[in-house]
């Protein structure tokens, strides 16, 4: 498989058009060439390459952030003497400023394939303000981890959001690229939009299912998406945000675990199984117990679940994590309905799934760049 960035530094016929250009990469750290170089090195070691600026995501351009909702700063890049402007700091979308050092944006980003991820918000508004500028943007293509899947209700309108940029379900199972199509064509956006396609994606192929096990080593996209198990329950484990109980931030399996201090797991699992079995299809829950160093319920003892998605356990086309994470909150307030499960806090982001779903799979097809 070869991805977006690669068939880019590897082909000058690809790079023509960018000749006599200003180029900007818009990256974070899992922005790497197969020899794991950052693709601004990469990019910035080319011939006809003149890149004139650099955009960092939440997190940052490579990874300066460790935790969520902390804002990252403005610099200019010590090695090559290029401004990095900062879309989580300040401002979240390209000021006049930033639109005037660059003609084309490159956009090289590593998604997770779910609909709360900032990455995909950061996308839409770089095209919404390079169509208003009148600049071009590529989008060097990258796997979706959680292949093609489809699952969730779709947003509904009135509550978009960073974490919510369009009426995607939870898991929209689009590639970035792909993603980029849809903005265009449902926005309406007049921008010179071209994708960079990854050659030999196979997202219904196993082991991997969208991400090339045995091929690529995996950069974590955010510091708390260290691995492929994580992408594939995220989009079902981040509603655990919403809630006083752990997802497994400031433990080394983040986003695979949930639980709280005095909870019993195993009665826990006990009655999601009565509830809905079906909806426990496709991997294996395991009673732990586990102590946050950071987070909700920092050193406190938490008993709680793993979701395991490696092995023989996981069932790519039976497995789904959104419907898994509503059958374990139900299952906990149908065994403890006093239990305080909501969470009251500020929130930066505030602003029937089965015909969501089949509507979505309509939705995307025009888009669909891998088949």
């Amino acid at each position: 498989m070869i991805f977006g960035i690669d068939r880019l530094v590897g082909d000058r016929d690809l790079r023509r058009p960018l000749s006599g250009r200003r180029i900007a990469l818009l990256a974070h750290p899992a922005s790497v060439t197969t020899q794991l170089g950052h693709s601004l090195d990469a990019l910035a070691g080319l011939d006809g390459i003149r890149l004139t600026a650099a955009f960092g995501p939440q997190h940052g351009l490579r990874g300066d952030k460790q935790d969520n909702m902390v804002e990252s700063e403005d610099y200019i890049d010590p090695v090559h003497e290029i401004p990095v402007f900062s879309l989580y700091g300040e401002v979240r979308r390209p000021t006049a400023a930033m639109l005037d050092t660059f003609d084309v944006l490159l956009v090289d980003l590593q998604d997770l394939g779910c609909r709360v991820y900032t990455f995909i918000t950061t996308l839409r508004y770089a095209l919404e303000d390079a169509a208003a500028g009148g600049k071009s943007v590529w989008v060097l293509d990258r796997p979706n981890p959680a292949g093609r899947p489809v699952e969730g209700c779709l947003l509904e309108s009135g509550w978009e959001s960073f974490v919510g940029a369009g009426a995607l379900p939870m898991r929209h199972g689009l590639t970035l690229g792909e993603l980029g199509g849809w903005y265009v064509a449902t926005l309406g956006l007049d921008v010179d939009y071209r994708v960079i396609p990854m050659q030999g994606w196979a997202p219904h192929d196993g082991p991997g299912f969208g991400w090339p096990l045995g091929e690529r080593a995996w950069v974590n996209p955010s510091p708390n998406a260290p691995n492929l198990w994580m992408a594939r329950c995220y989009p079902g484990t981040v509603m655990l945000e919403g809630t006083t109980l752990s997802e497994g931030r400031g433990t080394t399996r983040p986003l695979e675990l949930l639980g709280a201090p005095e909870l019993d797991a195993r009665a826990w699992l006990a009655t999601m199984e009565a509830l809905a079995p079906d909806w426990l299809a496709g991997c294996a829950l395991r009673p732990c117990w586990f102590e946050p160093t950071f987070h909700k319920h920092a050193g406190q003892l938490c008993a709680g679940l793993q979701v395991h998605v490696e092995g023989p356990c996981y069932v790519h086309d039976r497995f789904r994590p959104w419907r898994l994470l509503a059958l374990a909150l139900k299952g906990l307030r149908t065994l403890r309905p006093d239990y305080p499960l909501w969470r009251d806090f500020p929130y930066e982001y505030e602003a029937a799934a089965s015909a969501d779903e089949a509507a979505w799979r309509d939705l995307r097809e025009p888009f669909l760049l891998y088949r």
